[in-house]
């Protein structure tokens, strides 16, 4: 009789394995309501939109480079190695957007154009170009200088990243970071955004594909930062009795566990 219940004993541990298993599995999957063939679209497309103290690098093009490159700002900087005087290189320098929404621009003036994104940009540039005759045939290329978002918390590398193209998402900026770890909060990812005098903070389920795509910081902004919170494993890790899978004594406690299972069940 005994030796049944020895073997219901040992069952019943693996059984809790089984579950603390499939338990992790859960909480480390992205997307896990999508199912063969799911659709999910974004419930608003938003594209990067300049705003006051971004930077911006603008270049015009024509059949006439030496006309073109009076409306390009640029710096000379000396080659290293180089003796200074005898030799240079240039660097394309880049437009500040002021306060109140305004760049400089050369032969034109003011141009306000925060809440642009760059292709209006490029094109309000090329018309107000064609409108004073001042150059034909033109070309105007518009890339962003420094625009960036922050990621932090628990991702491979947390940092600054560039942004680097007019739709950017949420996954775009987690996975410059090297995904999440392991021990990252995938059901609570935190995203703090500048809305006017506020910043306001959303919540995202990365295990949901349905609340990633209709979440309003789906597509980045710059200067968002996302905060991926440690989970409870990783923040009993931080004091001394803390236990893990990866921790001797999480084992022991699990063979404690299945000790005092065994022993109840022979009485």
């Amino acid at each position: 009789m005994k030796i049944y219940k020895i073997i219901a004993a040992a069952a019943l541990a693996f059984a809790v394995l089984a579950l603390s298993s499939c338990e992790a599995v859960k909480q480390v999957t992205y997307f896990q309501d999508l199912g063969y063939g799911s659709t999910y679209k974004p419930a608003k497309e938003a594209q990067i939109r300049m705003k006051p103290q971004d930077k911006l690098t603008i270049i015009v093009k024509s059949k006439d480079p030496e006309l073109a490159s009076l409306f390009n700002l640029s710096i000379a900087t000396s080659q290293v190695g180089v003796i200074a005087g005898t030799s240079s290189s240039y660097q394309m320098s880049y437009y500040t957007i002021d306060e109140q929404g305004f760049i400089d621009f050369p032969f034109l003036g003011k141009l306000k154009v925060d809440g642009m994104t760059r292709s209006e940009i490029a094109e309000y540039i090329k018309l107000k170009l064609q409108e004073a005759d001042l150059i034909k045939e033109l070309v105007v290329t518009v890339e962003y200088a420094d625009l960036a978002v922050s990621v932090i918390g628990e991702v491979a590398r947390p940092g600054r990243y560039e942004i680097n193209k007019d739709y950017y998402t949420i996954l775009d900026a987690l996975s410059a970071a090297g995904d999440m770890t392991i021990f990252g909060m995938r059901e609570s990812v935190v995203v703090l955004r500048q809305e006017n005098d506020v910043q306001r903070a959303y919540m995202v389920n990365m295990r949901s594909a349905a609340d990633v795509y209709s979440s309003p910081v789906f597509y980045m902004q710059q200067n968002d930062i996302i905060y991926v919170e440690p989970s409870k494993t990783r923040a009993r890790q931080a004091v001394t009795s803390g236990n893990s899978l990866s921790s001797t004594s999480f084992w022991i406690s699990l063979g404690s566990l299945a000790a005092t299972i065994t022993a109840i069940l022979l009485k």
